[in-house]
């Protein structure tokens, strides 16, 4: 999947979020990453979205990277669950 990851967003799409900083692993602390994939417009709808919501802030998603389908983008949030 590596690959599927281009350094930067489409030259025709102006991404916002800024790179959030990860956190550092904890023992008791499990991430998850949630990942939209979509139209640009889509997967920015569904950011605002679940702000809106107060799911997460706009700027903890990763800023919008193409895929290898043509008009696709995608963004990845990366939260910690404490599991007991």
């Amino acid at each position: 999947m590596p690959k599927n990851f281009l350094a930067n967003p489409p030259a025709t799409d102006t991404a916002t979020a800024t790179v959030p900083v990860a956190e550092p692993p904890q023992p008791d602390r499990e991430p998850v990453k949630i990942l939209l994939i979509g139209s640009p417009k889509a997967v920015r709808s569904i950011i605002h979205i679940l702000f809106c919501l107060g799911f997460a802030s706009v700027s903890e998603w990763s800023p919008l990277q193409r895929t290898q389908k043509p008009g696709e983008v995608m963004s990845i949030l990366m939260r910690y669950l404490r599991l007991e």
